[in-house]
Formats: C-alpha cells, structure tokens, sequence
C-alpha cells in the first residue's frame, strides 16, 4: 500500500487567482440537461452552483493522465495510481452571481489530511474558493472536499447497485432523475471533466472497479438544489452543506427530495435509491 502521508509530503500549493463567467449560452445548456426551458437570462440571478460550469481547467490533452484528469496539477496530490472522488461540500452565499457576470476566484488550499477507513488510507483534500466583484466584495464562499487514494489497477471495490430500501411516496417537490450514458456524456461536457469514470464504461469496470458509469457527485448536488429553485422561487438560498456517502450508477432511478417542511429556514434534503441516499445535505434559505 502507497504511503500516503510519505507521498505528499511538503505538498503546499500556493493559493491562484482566475477570472470566469457563466454565459448565457451555458445556462440555456444546462436547463436543457435537466430537460427544461432556460432558466435564466442574461444579468439576472445565476442558480447556486451553477458557476461550476463557468470557471472550467482546460488543460491539454497530453497533460491527462490514465484515468482522464489531469497527471499534474496545482491543487492535485502527488499520489502514485491516483484514484479521485468527491466528498462532499459548504457553500456560503452573500449575493447571487450574475449571468454573464466576469468574476475573479480565489482558491487555496485549506487542509491535506491522511484518513483512514474501510477501504485503507485516504487523503482528504480542501479547497475554498472565493468569487468577488471587481471592488473586491466576495458573493460565494465555497469549499469542496475531495478523497484521493492509491488503488492497484483492476482492483473491485465491492460496491454494486443499490436496491431501493424504500417504497415511501416521493414529495410533491421530488426531483426524479435516471441519469444514461449520453446525460452523463452531457454533463462532463459542459464541465470539461475528462474523468473516465462517468463515460468509459469498458475503464469504469475494469480497471477501477465499478459496476457500471459513476454520476457525478457535483450533478447530484445540483438536482438537490433544484428543489427549492423550482419550488420555493420566492426564497433565495444561502447556504448549502452536503456529503457524498456512495456512489450512484447510470441507470438508476434518483429522486431528490426533502425531509417534510423546513425547520426554520433550513431544508434537509437527499438524494439517490430511495432509502439508500448518495447524497444528503442542508439547505439554508433566505
């Protein structure tokens, strides 16, 4: 087994500066993914979390590595048979992003810390970032967690197909969405994510052991935001934590929902196999 904390000792990067925008042209994209009309045009609010699709990596082609990200990069640990998964996430919204808005983003490094679970070592990756106007007021604050681990290629990991553990009725405000091949295909395309996993299924299965093509952890955080975006116009979100527990697989029929009424102002919602959540968070409404 790969030492990890040996692995990325010293591993410090300095904190960049980029600069981005979420077109109008991409919102129009990503409605259509989720099957709707645009959802927004320009200068008006931009949903929560849809500034991923805005403020994209493009590295070359030559610089990807086996598994389709990148073999090096500034916020990506040296691990040697690299394996990356999305944990989860907080996002803190003093203002709503702008369609067409050009903003600068801050990122560090927040934490690297070796774990240690079920499946062996891991290393827990943090990184915030901070979106500002010009005059330097910051809108989002937000921070993503990322588990990296060394796996033997062709190693199975033991995880199958959830089976619904529940047959309880859907809310009025569910979101259902069973995910294919070419949402998936759609998905990584419009956030330039050239991560194998969710398109190749021939390299999913065999060499990092899946059973079949893994969605994307962060297009299941946004369909738990879709929630209040088509059921609560009138409240604005201002905060959201989530956490990644299992995978979820095309195919699978996915339905966000909320747990009852909001306590307060805050909404628990999951999402995934009913009874058998890939995703849980809370969102906090303005």
């Amino acid at each position: 087994m790969t030492d990890l904390a040996s692995a990325t000792a010293g591993w410090a990067p300095e904190p960049t500066t980029t600069t981005g925008t979420t077109t109008a042209w991409t919102v129009a994209a990503v409605s259509g993914l989720f099957g709707l009309d645009p959802v927004a045009a320009e200068a008006d609010p931009l949903p929560p979390m849809w500034h991923w699709f805005g403020f994209l990596a493009h590295p070359r082609q030559d610089e990807l590595g086996d598994d389709g990200h990148p073999a090096a990069g500034h916020f990506l640990p040296r691990i040697p048979d690299r394996r990356r998964m999305i944990a989860g996430g907080r996002l803190r919204m003093a203002s709503p992003m702008r369609v067409g808005e050009s903003l600068t983003r801050h990122s560090s490094l927040i934490r690297a810390d070796v774990k240690h679970g079920r499946s062996g070592e891991m290393l827990l990756v943090t990184v915030r970032d901070e979106y500002a106007r010009d005059d330097g007021d910051v809108l989002v604050t937000e921070e993503s967690d990322i588990v990296y681990r060394s796996q033997t290629p062709g190693q199975a990991r033991g995880i199958g197909y959830p089976e619904a553990a529940s047959s309880d009725e859907p809310s009025a405000e569910a979101v259902v969405l069973v995910p294919d091949a070419t949402l998936l295909f759609r998905f990584s395309a419009l956030t330039y994510n050239t991560h194998r996993i969710h398109y190749d299924e021939p390299y999913v299965t065999g060499v990092e052991g899946y059973p079949g093509l893994v969605v994307h952890g962060p297009l299941l955080a946004l369909v738990l935001l879709e929630i209040p975006r088509r059921h609560r116009p009138d409240r604005s979100v201002t905060a959201f934590d989530y956490r990644l527990s299992r995978p979820a697989f095309a195919g699978s029929r996915l339905v966000a929902d909320h747990d009852g009424e909001p306590s307060g102002d805050e909404l628990a919602v999951t999402a995934g196999v009913p009874g058998a959540p890939s995703i849980s968070g809370t969102i906090r409404l303005g």
